[in-house]
């Protein structure tokens, strides 16, 4: 077995009042290690005042010093945001002592008079390395409990759709963006209400943490159970802006939103189904219908959700036809690099991309789509995007290529 020697401390901070005992501890230290810095301070006070901890990798503290009673100035230093190791050096012979200093965060405990160089420096070289240890321990513990919360919020974000006994599949897909370890505000969420019209929502809350997640998830969970509890479509987006309002916890937050209502129907001339689409928009991009063509369906843009309690937000119905494809989507798909050079990608290039990918079935398109938007924008995008791909139930290969939509423009 390989054992590993601790690495080399480069500089020391000696808290020490008396001048003999100063002298002793750097003759012992310069003996063993002479490359060894060593900084003296006479009291906790002045460690403090003068930010020497920062500057060393570990602190020989003696424990009878002016100001600091008993282990005071020992929890003071542990106190400080990043403190280094710490070893009590002490004339008092007082195992007890020893003991609850190692208790309160000492990494050792030496007498004064007792200790050579060898023993001395092999005491600060294993009590740094200790310190390290516990900062990685603390560390891999915090990314332990972000990855928890981030795994409690995805699954308050980004539900499974709630379609079964509709004519409508959904698929979806999220990534977070690559500044944050935790997912941000965007969420989404597709269901089958009670009497019988499929509704979906995608949703951006402003900002970025876990603060905007929660936000996001809270306002996800109500709009569901708005829908499921049968209120009326024109009532969904003015109750969520009230509960909005009431939980955000920055009076400046708002909220983006696009909600879809589908009513498919079986025409009673020829035997067809055709699907009837409502559309809002609270200051979200436009959903983009991918059947035959990609193009927009573009409602009346009304206010994002939080800034004015008297904003309405007018609908625009949408004939799908029988076969139909809808890509819903969050700003961080379209806000990255597009092929013009300093030109973000926006609407008009993600439209580029979707007639280029014509031929890639629906199961595939949404990671294919962020795949083809990372090439452009050289790397990973910085925002979180939230993908949700609804769709006619006509198969699990059902590419985009059927004609239900007069090829002019938006769908009509």
């Amino acid at each position: 077995m390989i054992r590993t020697v601790p690495a080399a401390p480069r500089h020391v901070l000696l808290v020490e009042d008396d001048p003999g005992d100063v002298f002793l501890v750097r003759e012992l230290l310069a003996e063993v290690d002479p490359e060894l810095g060593v900084t003296v301070a006479e009291s906790v006070a002045e460690v403090v005042e003068r930010g020497l901890l920062g500057r060393c990798d570990c602190v020989l503290l003696d424990l009878n010093l002016p100001g600091s009673d008993g282990l005071d100035g020992l929890r003071t230093i542990l106190r400080t945001e990043g403190a280094p190791a710490v070893c009590v050096l002490t004339g008092l012979d007082d195992e007890h002592l020893g003991n609850a200093a190692v208790a309160a965060g000492a990494q050792d405990y030496l007498v004064k008079g007792k200790v050579d160089g060898q023993v001395l420096i092999r005491a600060v070289r294993y009590a740094v390395e200790r310190r390290r240890a516990e900062a990685s321990l603390l560390r891999l513990r915090e990314e332990q409990l972000a990855a928890a919360e981030s795994a409690r919020l995805e699954r308050g974000l980004l539900p499974s759709p709630l379609l079964a006994g509709s004519p409508v599949r959904a698929r979806s897909f999220y990534r977070a963006g690559r500044t944050r370890s935790l997912i941000g505000g965007d969420f989404f969420d597709a269901v089958l209400g009670p009497t019988g019209t499929v509704h979906a929502i995608v949703g951006d809350v402003c900002g970025h943490g876990p603060d905007e997640a929660a936000l996001g998830a809270l306002l996800r969970v109500a709009w569901r159970a708005l829908v499921l509890a049968g209120v009326d479509e024109p009532q969904v987006l003015p109750k969520l802006q009230q509960l909005l309002v009431s939980e955000r916890h920055d009076r400046s937050l708002f909220t983006t939103v696009c909600t879809v209502a589908f009513r498919s129907e079986v025409d009673p001339a020829d035997g067809r189904l055709t699907t009837e689409m409502l559309v809002r928009l609270a200051g979200h991009p436009p959903p983009v219908s991918l059947i035959p063509a990609p193009r927009p369906a573009v409602p009346p843009v009304g206010l994002p959700l939080g800034l004015d309690v008297d904003a309405a937000w007018e609908p625009a119905s949408f004939d799908l036809g029988a076969e139909w494809a809808l890509l819903l989507h969050t700003d961080g798909l379209i806000e990255g690099r597009g092929p013009v050079s300093g030109e973000p990608l926006w609407e008009e290039g993600l439209l580029e991309i979707l007639e280029q990918e014509r031929a890639t079935d629906l199961e595939h398109l949404p990671a294919k789509l962020v795949e083809r938007v990372q090439e452009l924008n050289g790397g990973p995008l910085s925002d979180d995007v939230a993908i949700l791909l609804l769709s006619s139930d006509t198969g699990p290969q059902d590419a985009p290529q059927a004609s239900a939509v007069p090829a002019g423009g938006a769908v009509t």
